[in-house]
């Protein structure tokens, strides 16, 4: 899985300001990051509320700029969490943090 940015998407949300959207990147990377901690140890501790909760976070961020394959894996380990359903989070963790990473390449 690929991020698959719509990188025009994203500017024209940012009001088609390069500064702007440079800034809204920094703070998806920031709270993705962050997100990306708590979906972990909430998936050790078998906190499926909070799992699906950051799940959710970084679903809706990923979605206001346009980072659909991104958007896509935070949405099936925010429906594990929400169906109490653990089985192959794991890997869904792990493709998360791969595109988490990602994050940095995006300009």
């Amino acid at each position: 899985m690929s991020l698959e940015w719509d990188r025009n998407f994203a500017l024209e949300q940012a009001g088609d300001d390069n500064e702007l959207l440079a800034e809204l990147l920094d703070l998806l990377r920031m709270s993705s990051a962050g997100d990306l901690e708590k979906i972990k140890a909430a998936s050790t501790a078998g906190d499926y509320e909070a799992m699906s909760d950051a799940a959710h976070s970084i679903k809706g961020a990923a979605a206001s700029m346009g980072l659909v394959g991104l958007r896509d894996v935070a949405y099936e380990i925010e429906k594990k969490g929400r169906d109490g359903d653990l089985a192959g989070a794991d890997s869904h963790v792990s493709e998360l943090e791969g595109l988490v990473s990602e994050l940095d390449s995006l300009e």
